[in-house]
Protein backbone atom coordinates (compact mmCIF):
# COMPACT_ATOMS: atom_id res chain seq x y z
CA UNK A 1 0.00 0.00 0.00
CA UNK A 2 2.76 2.45 0.99
CA UNK A 3 6.24 2.20 -0.50
CA UNK A 4 9.25 4.43 0.16
CA UNK A 5 12.42 3.75 -1.81
CA UNK A 6 15.52 5.77 -1.03
CA UNK A 7 13.40 8.66 0.27
CA UNK A 8 15.28 11.68 1.63
CA UNK A 9 14.08 15.10 2.71
CA UNK A 10 16.09 18.24 3.39
CA UNK A 11 15.03 21.70 4.51
CA UNK A 12 16.74 25.03 3.87
CA UNK A 13 16.98 27.28 6.92
CA UNK A 14 18.89 30.29 8.17
CA UNK A 15 21.70 28.09 9.43
CA UNK A 16 21.90 26.22 6.13
CA UNK A 17 20.53 22.97 4.86
CA UNK A 18 19.11 20.47 7.35
CA UNK A 19 18.80 16.82 6.36
CA UNK A 20 15.72 15.43 8.13
CA UNK A 21 15.52 12.00 6.49
CA UNK A 22 18.07 10.02 4.52
CA UNK A 23 17.54 6.99 2.29
CA UNK A 24 14.34 5.64 3.84
CA UNK A 25 13.34 2.23 2.47
CA UNK A 26 10.03 1.02 3.85
CA UNK A 27 6.97 -0.89 2.69
CA UNK A 28 3.68 -0.97 4.56
CA UNK A 29 1.20 -3.62 3.45
CA UNK A 30 -2.51 -2.98 3.06
CA UNK A 31 -4.27 -3.33 6.41
CA UNK A 32 -1.00 -3.28 8.36
CA UNK A 33 -0.45 -1.20 11.48
CA UNK A 34 3.09 0.21 11.64
CA UNK A 35 4.36 2.31 14.53
CA UNK A 36 7.35 4.65 14.15
CA UNK A 37 9.65 5.27 17.12
CA UNK A 38 12.67 7.51 17.49
CA UNK A 39 14.22 10.42 19.32
CA UNK A 40 12.76 13.91 19.03
CA UNK A 41 13.94 15.53 15.82
CA UNK A 42 14.64 12.27 13.99
CA UNK A 43 12.10 13.01 11.24
CA UNK A 44 9.07 10.99 12.35
CA UNK A 45 6.55 13.77 11.66
CA UNK A 46 8.34 14.66 8.43
CA UNK A 47 7.89 11.06 7.31
CA UNK A 48 4.14 11.28 7.87
CA UNK A 49 3.86 14.58 6.01
CA UNK A 50 5.66 13.10 3.04
CA UNK A 51 3.25 10.16 2.88
CA UNK A 52 0.30 12.55 3.30
CA UNK A 53 1.47 14.59 0.32
CA UNK A 54 1.79 17.75 2.43
CA UNK A 55 5.46 18.19 1.47
CA UNK A 56 7.44 16.70 -1.43
CA UNK A 57 10.36 14.30 -1.18
CA UNK A 58 13.78 15.76 -1.94
CA UNK A 59 14.92 12.51 -3.53
CA UNK A 60 13.73 8.92 -3.86
CA UNK A 61 10.35 7.44 -4.71
CA UNK A 62 7.17 7.44 -2.63
CA UNK A 63 3.94 5.75 -3.72
CA UNK A 64 0.56 5.00 -2.16
CA UNK A 65 -1.48 2.24 -3.80
CA UNK A 66 1.04 2.29 -6.64
CA UNK A 67 0.60 5.99 -7.43
CA UNK A 68 3.34 8.59 -6.87
CA UNK A 69 2.46 10.95 -4.01
CA UNK A 70 2.36 14.52 -5.31
CA UNK A 71 -0.53 15.99 -3.32
CA UNK A 72 -2.95 15.04 -0.52
CA UNK A 73 -5.25 12.13 -1.38
CA UNK A 74 -8.89 11.66 -0.47
CA UNK A 75 -8.28 8.10 0.75
CA UNK A 76 -5.50 9.17 3.14
CA UNK A 77 -6.50 10.72 6.49
CA UNK A 78 -4.15 12.36 8.97
CA UNK A 79 -4.66 12.75 12.70
CA UNK A 80 -2.51 15.26 14.57
CA UNK A 81 -1.43 15.67 18.20
CA UNK A 82 -4.18 18.22 18.83
CA UNK A 83 -7.82 17.67 17.83
CA UNK A 84 -7.96 20.91 15.76
CA UNK A 85 -11.75 21.02 15.88
CA UNK A 86 -13.59 24.08 14.59
CA UNK A 87 -14.98 25.73 17.75
CA UNK A 88 -18.15 27.05 16.11
CA UNK A 89 -19.19 23.69 14.68
CA UNK A 90 -21.02 20.99 16.60
CA UNK A 91 -19.47 17.57 17.20
CA UNK A 92 -21.45 16.05 14.32
CA UNK A 93 -20.58 18.88 11.94
CA UNK A 94 -16.89 18.61 12.84
CA UNK A 95 -16.98 14.90 11.97
CA UNK A 96 -18.66 15.73 8.65
CA UNK A 97 -16.11 18.41 7.73
CA UNK A 98 -14.13 16.20 5.27
CA UNK A 99 -17.41 15.36 3.53
CA UNK A 100 -17.97 19.04 2.82
CA UNK A 101 -14.36 19.70 1.83
CA UNK A 102 -14.34 16.92 -0.75
CA UNK A 103 -17.85 17.67 -2.00
CA UNK A 104 -19.37 14.32 -1.05
CA UNK A 105 -23.10 14.01 -0.48
CA UNK A 106 -23.60 14.91 3.15
CA UNK A 107 -26.80 12.92 3.53
CA UNK A 108 -24.96 9.71 2.64
CA UNK A 109 -22.37 10.18 5.38
CA UNK A 110 -24.48 11.55 8.21
CA UNK A 111 -25.52 8.10 9.44
CA UNK A 112 -21.94 6.83 9.30
CA UNK A 113 -20.82 9.82 11.34
CA UNK A 114 -23.43 9.03 13.97
CA UNK A 115 -22.39 5.39 14.05
CA UNK A 116 -18.73 6.34 14.55
CA UNK A 117 -19.65 8.68 17.39
CA UNK A 118 -21.61 5.89 19.03
CA UNK A 119 -18.68 3.49 18.73
CA UNK A 120 -16.44 6.17 20.25
CA UNK A 121 -18.77 6.57 23.22
CA UNK A 122 -20.04 9.97 22.10
CA UNK A 123 -23.68 9.17 21.37
CA UNK A 124 -25.76 12.04 22.73
CA UNK A 125 -22.99 14.60 22.22
CA UNK A 126 -23.68 15.26 18.53
CA UNK A 127 -24.95 18.81 19.13
CA UNK A 128 -22.30 19.82 21.66
CA UNK A 129 -19.55 22.30 20.82
CA UNK A 130 -15.86 21.38 21.28
CA UNK A 131 -15.40 23.55 24.38
CA UNK A 132 -18.06 21.47 26.13
CA UNK A 133 -15.94 18.31 25.81
CA UNK A 134 -12.90 17.03 27.66
CA UNK A 135 -9.57 16.71 25.85
CA UNK A 136 -10.04 12.97 25.44
CA UNK A 137 -13.54 13.42 24.03
CA UNK A 138 -12.29 16.04 21.58
CA UNK A 139 -9.64 13.63 20.31
CA UNK A 140 -12.34 10.97 19.91
CA UNK A 141 -14.23 13.42 17.69
CA UNK A 142 -11.06 14.00 15.69
CA UNK A 143 -10.62 10.25 15.30
CA UNK A 144 -14.21 9.89 14.07
CA UNK A 145 -13.61 12.73 11.59
CA UNK A 146 -10.57 10.92 10.18
CA UNK A 147 -12.62 7.73 9.76
CA UNK A 148 -15.83 9.14 8.29
CA UNK A 149 -14.63 8.82 4.69
CA UNK A 150 -13.47 5.20 5.23
CA UNK A 151 -9.84 6.04 4.38
CA UNK A 152 -7.56 3.32 3.10
CA UNK A 153 -4.63 4.91 4.94
CA UNK A 154 -4.53 6.60 8.35
CA UNK A 155 -1.49 8.66 9.35
CA UNK A 156 -1.35 9.45 13.06
CA UNK A 157 1.15 11.88 14.58
CA UNK A 158 1.25 11.23 18.34
CA UNK A 159 -2.52 11.66 18.57
CA UNK A 160 -2.71 10.76 22.28
CA UNK A 161 0.39 12.54 23.59
CA UNK A 162 -1.49 15.45 25.20
CA UNK A 163 -3.84 13.19 27.18
CA UNK A 164 -3.56 11.79 30.68
CA UNK A 165 -2.28 8.22 31.02
CA UNK A 166 -5.66 6.55 31.58
CA UNK A 167 -7.41 8.38 28.73
CA UNK A 168 -4.45 7.65 26.48
CA UNK A 169 -4.64 3.93 27.22
CA UNK A 170 -8.41 3.95 26.72
CA UNK A 171 -8.17 5.63 23.30
CA UNK A 172 -5.33 3.34 22.25
CA UNK A 173 -7.60 0.40 23.01
CA UNK A 174 -10.37 2.04 21.01
CA UNK A 175 -8.03 2.52 18.05
CA UNK A 176 -7.00 -1.14 18.30
CA UNK A 177 -10.64 -2.23 18.08
CA UNK A 178 -11.30 0.08 15.12
CA UNK A 179 -8.28 -1.28 13.27
CA UNK A 180 -9.26 -4.89 13.93
CA UNK A 181 -12.75 -4.16 12.57
CA UNK A 182 -12.10 -1.89 9.57
CA UNK A 183 -8.49 -2.82 8.72
CA UNK A 184 -7.20 0.53 7.41
CA UNK A 185 -3.47 0.82 6.77
CA UNK A 186 -2.03 2.79 9.68
CA UNK A 187 1.29 4.57 10.21
CA UNK A 188 1.42 5.72 13.82
CA UNK A 189 4.13 8.00 15.22
CA UNK A 190 4.67 7.78 18.96
CA UNK A 191 7.27 8.33 21.67
CA UNK A 192 5.71 5.58 23.79
CA UNK A 193 7.25 2.13 23.49
CA UNK A 194 4.29 0.54 25.30
CA UNK A 195 1.85 2.25 22.93
CA UNK A 196 3.79 1.00 19.91
CA UNK A 197 3.82 -2.60 21.17
CA UNK A 198 0.15 -2.46 22.13
CA UNK A 199 -0.97 -1.31 18.67
CA UNK A 200 1.48 -2.24 15.94
CA UNK A 201 2.18 -5.24 13.73
CA UNK A 202 5.69 -3.85 13.23
CA UNK A 203 7.68 -1.10 14.90
CA UNK A 204 10.07 0.98 12.80
CA UNK A 205 12.91 2.51 14.81
CA UNK A 206 14.52 5.60 13.27
CA UNK A 207 18.05 6.76 13.99
CA UNK A 208 18.84 10.28 15.22
CA UNK A 209 18.83 12.93 12.51
CA UNK A 210 19.14 12.43 9.66
CA UNK A 211 16.48 9.80 10.24
CA UNK A 212 17.22 6.40 8.77
CA UNK A 213 15.58 3.04 9.39
CA UNK A 214 17.63 1.63 12.24
CA UNK A 215 15.63 -1.55 12.68
CA UNK A 216 12.16 -3.00 12.15
CA UNK A 217 10.78 -5.13 14.98
CA UNK A 218 7.89 -7.55 14.48
CA UNK A 219 5.19 -7.63 17.18
CA UNK A 220 3.76 -11.16 17.04
CA UNK A 221 1.61 -10.93 20.17
CA UNK A 222 -1.99 -12.03 19.40
CA UNK A 223 -4.76 -9.42 19.43
CA UNK A 224 -6.54 -7.95 21.23
CA UNK A 225 -3.67 -6.73 23.42
CA UNK A 226 -3.65 -4.97 26.75
CA UNK A 227 -0.92 -3.50 28.92
CA UNK A 228 -2.43 -5.08 32.01
CA UNK A 229 -2.41 -8.67 33.19
CA UNK A 230 -2.82 -11.11 30.29
CA UNK A 231 -1.49 -14.40 29.00
CA UNK A 232 1.04 -12.67 26.73
CA UNK A 233 2.37 -10.13 29.21
CA UNK A 234 5.83 -11.69 29.15
CA UNK A 235 6.03 -11.36 25.35
CA UNK A 236 4.88 -7.73 25.50
CA UNK A 237 7.46 -6.98 28.19
CA UNK A 238 10.24 -8.67 26.21
CA UNK A 239 9.52 -6.72 23.01
CA UNK A 240 9.21 -3.46 24.96
CA UNK A 241 12.54 -4.13 26.67
CA UNK A 242 14.24 -4.86 23.33
CA UNK A 243 12.91 -1.61 21.86
CA UNK A 244 13.97 0.37 24.92
CA UNK A 245 17.48 -1.06 24.71
CA UNK A 246 17.65 -0.26 21.00
CA UNK A 247 16.55 3.34 21.55
CA UNK A 248 19.04 3.77 24.38
CA UNK A 249 21.82 2.43 22.15
CA UNK A 250 21.00 5.05 19.57
CA UNK A 251 20.94 7.76 22.23
CA UNK A 252 24.34 6.77 23.56
CA UNK A 253 25.84 6.61 20.08
CA UNK A 254 24.32 9.88 18.84
CA UNK A 255 26.97 12.42 17.79
CA UNK A 256 27.75 15.08 20.35
CA UNK A 257 25.57 18.16 20.07
CA UNK A 258 22.65 16.43 18.36
CA UNK A 259 20.54 15.69 21.44
CA UNK A 260 17.19 17.44 21.57
CA UNK A 261 17.28 18.73 18.00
Amino acid sequence: MIRLSGVSRTFDGRAGRVEALRGIDLEVAEGEFVAVLGRSGCGKSTLLRLVAGLIPVTSGELTVAGDPVTRPRRDVAMLFQRPALLPWRTVLDNVLLPVEIFGWKKAEYRQRARELLEVAGLAGFEKRLPHELSGGMQQRVSLCRSLVGSPRVMLMDEPFSALDALTREELAGELQRIHMTNRPTVVFVTHSIDEAVLLADRVVVLSPRPGRVRRIVDVTVPRPRTLGRNAHLADVARISADLHELLMEREMSAPAGTEGR
